[in-house]
């Protein structure tokens, strides 16, 4: 059996609750299979009266309520741990944060949180229980047959172990091949997703016709492996039922020589014959089920398996999968306890402090950022600039929450920031990533993603601030859903949402922003800046940037190279007029008009400088 899993279901008292009465309704009807064969028996060679045959329907009646009563509860019982084993496989993916979820395909991830775990299906309610009526059935019977008849009694014990004997050997093929399959099924899905999201990637570089054929190879490639794992089933079932026939056919013709010669009677014959199939038929059944459920079983392996990462040991959740620590964590079952966390210090914009942090991913050699000291003041705008690679976003994951350092310590107002409820702390964050999240919801549920409570009339002034005034003609206007990440809005529109975002969070004192305008054009950038210009008026905030509009905003500029602090120094002027053009005809930076010099289109001034 499934360690982790039967380790699972002892957790969760719901789930206890079912597998007992499973348990219980399969045993009883298995037991009971022992009275239906007396009174077939008696009935049968006269020894009962016709009278019996009431009780011999009773019997049949309460087996087939029985059978009924387990068919419910088992799938309670898969339910309840298929819900629970979700919960705690994405409360997992979001304490391992971004840097850690990376090594794992989403499209796997996918296809085990959902097909893979349906799997289990077969284990839970079809193998689980046999375990129980087999481990107790047969011993039944044997009793009962040494009470009956002492020679059929020895064969049948002599017998049957032969049946788990080689149902062990096949099964262990059978693992084998079943994982193979479960391998394939989910690189198939995980190469599917990705094409799917790379598809016009693909098509403008003619690769589109090529992997398409990849998939064909790859579900060729499963469809293989599930044939095979067909052929072992197949083979297994074979096995188990020649051993359990010849095995009857070693009870069946002594019984029915010494019957002839006179020395056995008819009513213990008869009983002799009806029970010995039932010996057999328990650990048959456990064989064929414990073949049906071999891909859940797999599927629950990768489960656990991820569960069992390597992560940071007191992380929490991240609330969104935009990085947006955003949304009402309550009610979430899956959430840990984090009862002796310290609440965070007095509302205000606060003081960050970063005392010789380092911070290492695994399976990397280099450090992502090492020994790293920086202050930032109350209410200081601080810009984090170098070359990619360089740590800067992984030093906005640690003002996050989503990785720890290695050595060294956060503090905020003079507390660590191991030491908060990670909850508070991030309630009082408000985070803009390069590449926003947004849902296939409305727009303003996307906006409203990090104040649930917030009115229409938040969403409207928090859209306003962010400039993001195309939301107006959009078809329903608040109310349009927009497509799966977004798609029906363009790389600017989506940055505005995502900063509309941030401004419905007013009790946010710390604003982090992940190059908010980074592949924008220059009118969509000039509304960035603008509207960043205002979210983080009293504020502390932490910018990556690497544009000069960008940079123009903060106090201070921080390079970062290879993990390491460069340099520390105040920013340049931002550059205006003549400046500005000479900038751009030497290259230095490009030119980033305002958003009253660009226009907003309606008198047909867009895109004039």
């Amino acid at each position: 059996m499934h360690k982790d899993l039967l380790r699972l279901m002892r957790t969760e008292r719901s789930v206890r609750r079912h597998l007992a009465v499973t348990l219980a309704a399969a045993l009883l009807a298995g037991l009971l299979v022992l009275v239906q064969a007396e009174l077939l028996a008696g009935v049968l060679s006269g020894r009962f009266t016709a009278a019996a045959l009431g009780a011999l329907a009773a019997v049949v009646g309460v087996r087939a309520l029985l059978a009924w009563t387990q068919g419910v509860f088992a799938g309670r019982t898969a339910t309840g741990v298929k819900s629970a084993l979700r919960h705690r496989l994405l409360a997992r993916l979001r304490e391992l944060g971004p840097g850690r979820l990376a090594a794992h395909r989403s499209g796997e991830l996918v296809t085990l949180a959902g097909r893979g775990l349906d799997g289990l299906d077969a284990y839970l309610t079809g193998y689980l229980p046999s375990i129980a009526v087999a481990a107790v059935v047969p011993l039944a019977v044997l009793v009962r047959l040494f009470a009956a008849d002492l020679t059929s009694a020895v064969i049948v014990l002599v017998t049957l172990p032969l049946i788990p004997i080689f149902g062990a050997l096949v099964g262990m093929t059978t693992k084998a091949v079943t994982e193979r399959q479960y391998r394939a099924l989910a690189r198939l899905g995980g190469h599917f997703l990705d094409v799917v999201r790379g598809l016009p990637t693909l098509r403008a570089f003619g690769r589109a016709r090529y992997q398409a054929g990849v998939i064909r190879r790859v579900a060729d490639e499963h469809r293989g492996a599930t044939m095979r794992t067909l052929r072992v089933a197949f083979l297994s079932s074979l096995v188990l039922e020649l051993c359990a026939s010849l095995s009857l056919a070693l009870v069946a013709v002594p019984v029915g020589l010494r019957l002839l010669g006179g020395s056995l009677d008819l009513t213990t014959a008869l009983l002799v014959l009806l029970l010995a199939p039932e010996a057999y038929l328990p650990l048959r059944a456990m064989g064929t089920r414990f073949h049906a459920s071999m891909e859940g079983v797999a599927a629950a392996d990768a489960a656990f398996a991820v569960l069992d990462t390597a992560g940071d040991p007191a992380d929490d959740p991240a609330d969104d999968p935009a990085g947006d620590p955003a949304g009402d964590p309550a009610g979430d079952p899956a959430r840990p306890s984090w009862a002796g966390a310290a609440a965070p210090p007095a509302a205000g914009a606060p003081e960050i402090r970063l005392e010789h942090v380092t911070v290492r991913y695994p399976g990397r050699d280099g450090a992502a950022l090492e020994d790293v000291t920086l202050t930032i003041r109350p209410g200081e705008r601080v810009a984090l600039v170098g070359e990619s690679g360089g740590g800067k976003s992984t030093l906005l994951h640690l003002l996050l929450g989503f990785v720890r350092p290695d050595e060294g310590r956060v503090l905020v107002d003079g507390t660590d920031l191991r030491e908060l409820d990670p909850a508070a702390w991030r309630a009082r964050l408000a985070f803009v990533a390069q590449r926003p999240h947004l849902f296939a919801t409305s727009v303003a549920d996307n906006i409203r993603l990090g104040a649930p409570a917030a009115s229409d009339d938040d969403v409207r002034r928090a859209a306003a601030a962010a400039h993001a005034d195309f939301v107006d003609a959009l078809p329903e206007g608040f109310g349009t859903v927009l497509g799966e990440r977004g798609a029906n809005l363009s790389a600017g529109q989506r940055q505005r949402v995502a900063l509309a975002r941030a401004f419905c969070r007013p009790d946010a004192s710390v604003l982090l922003l992940d190059e908010p305008t980074a592949r924008l054009d220059g009118r969509s950038e000039a509304a960035v800046v603008a509207a960043t210009a205002e979210l983080a008026r009293g504020r502390t905030a932490v910018v990556v940037a690497h544009r000069p509009a960008m940079i123009g905003l903060v106090d201070r500029v921080i390079r970062l190279h290879a993990g390491r602090v460069l340099s520390d120094t105040s920013p340049p002027p931002t550059p205006t007029g003549d400046e500005h053009a000479a900038g751009r005809a030497g290259g230095d930076f490009p030119a980033v008009p305002s958003v009253a010099a660009l226009g907003d289109g309606r008198d047909g001034t867009r895109g004039r400088v």
